[in-house]
């Protein structure tokens, strides 16, 4: 299939698009010939064949999961309350989940049905590349946002939201959840600079990625007018305001996106 520039520029902003907001096109994309897809990757060991070019980044991956479970871990027993780890699932191109069959069209994401975290890691790839985020942290960020989404699920904040989803705008509250999950991931920053885990230039890192990825700047990339009322993550100022706020206070309590009554404060 032959794409001239304009139409393949198309494409690009749709694909961008469509993994932020969490929508399937491979049935649009289609395989052209493609090898089938694989099934997940998980951690468990394997017989060597030959070296994995994804090694290092697997291996960054899984450090970074255990080190931001290790921490809300901490943080959930210091309030009396137990923690449930979450698993960390590395695929490619498709997997079979509890919240049903998804691609590595949508990105990364948290299914609260089996409490899993799914990444295909050729989205770093597009991070760095097509979104100009490059950076560990901004990496870093991205898993601690879907494990914020856990920390909803512990929390009841998930199930509480599919109640409000009903009475209340499904957008509104769907951007108050993915800015609260934004915020705890911040708290998991504030956790690692204290660790010394953090190099200079790291926060800006998970800056620029949370920049990149608001659906303001992407509808403009997309060539779309910037229409609010179909806004599910937030705009790219709201995404890094709460990152923020997160990482400033480094507690749970300063994430409560539900208590904040008018949208245009968020």
């Amino acid at each position: 299939m032959h794409l001239t520039g304009g139409g393949l520029a198309a494409l690009v902003a749709v694909v961008i698009v469509a993994r932020v907001f969490g929508v399937d096109i491979s049935g649009l994309v289609g395989n052209h010939g493609a090898p089938a897809p694989a099934g997940p990757r998980d951690d468990r060991p394997r017989p060597p064949q030959g070296a994995d070019p994804d090694q290092p980044l697997v291996d960054f991956v899984k450090f970074v999961m255990k080190d931001i479970q290790d921490t809300f871990e901490a943080k959930f027993r210091a309030d009396g309350q137990s923690y449930r780890r979450a698993r960390l699932i590395l695929f490619t191109r498709t997997v079979d989940t509890a919240c049903g069959r998804s691609s590595s069209a949508i990105g990364p994401f948290y299914c609260p049905g089996d409490e899993h975290a799914y990444i295909d890691l050729s989205f770093y790839r597009e991070l760095r590349q097509r979104f100009g985020a490059p950076g560990d942290f901004a990496q870093a960020y991205v898993l601690a946002h879907e494990m914020g989404h856990h920390l909803q699920k512990l929390m009841g904040v998930e199930q509480r939201a599919q109640a409000l989803g009903r009475g209340r705008g499904r957008n509104d509250v769907s951007v108050r959840t993915e800015l609260q999950a934004d915020c705890f991931a911040g708290v998991w920053g504030n956790a690692a600079k204290g660790k010394n885990l953090l190099e200079a230039g790291d926060l800006e890192e998970a800056i620029t990625a949370a920049t990149a990825i608001g659906d303001d700047r992407l509808q403009k990339q997309a060539g779309r007018e910037v229409n609010p009322e179909t806004f599910t993550h937030g705009t790219s100022a709201q995404r890094v305001r709460w990152f923020r706020a997160g990482f400033e206070a480094g507690r749970f309590d300063a994430c409560d996106t539900f208590a904040v009554r008018s949208a245009r404060d968020l």
